[in-house]
């Protein structure tokens, strides 16, 4: 009896394989910032829009869940907490294997050379405290390509 496997050039059988794998999970959000109220009522709001989140206080904690979870498909950061801040987390999620994670940054707390470094590092935008939630939502939808 013939291999099926040779009946198929290395481009068909990846085809295949992605129009019979299962459908991907639903991605999340990560939201990172030193003020736990703030970030813990951003996650809700996204919840309450169907968007699953959750949220860290600490840039430490924020990358190991970003290397581990690829289910997270979106950064939103602060810029100023420990034990790093948050150009810091960026720069350290650009040079890991996460590194095309889309990440927005939210700031109270923001100078222009912060927002030009961040420009660097490949950030989707860069949005000051308090968060305006309807410039927020379509970037948000766009990154995790929710219509």
């Amino acid at each position: 009896m013939p291999d099926h496997d040779d009946l198929l050039s290395d481009a068909e059988r990846e085809a295949l394989a992605e129009v019979t794998a299962p459908p991907a999970a639903p991605q999340k959000v990560l939201i990172v910032d030193d003020d736990e109220d703030a970030s813990e009522l951003l996650a809700q709001y996204l919840e309450a829009e169907g968007i699953e989140s959750f949220a860290l206080t600490d840039a430490g904690d924020a990358l190991q869940a970003i290397l581990r979870d690829r289910r997270i498909g979106l950064l939103i950061t602060d810029l100023r907490m420990g034990p790093f801040d948050g150009l810091e987390l960026i720069g350290k999620v650009r040079g890991s294997e996460r590194a095309e994670l889309p990440i927005i940054i939210i700031s109270g707390d923001a100078e222009v050379q912060d927002a030009i470094t961040a420009m660097h590092l490949s950030v989707v935008d860069f949005l000051l405290k308090p968060i305006d939630v309807e410039r927020l939502m379509p970037l948000v939808r766009r990154e995790l390509g929710i219509s």
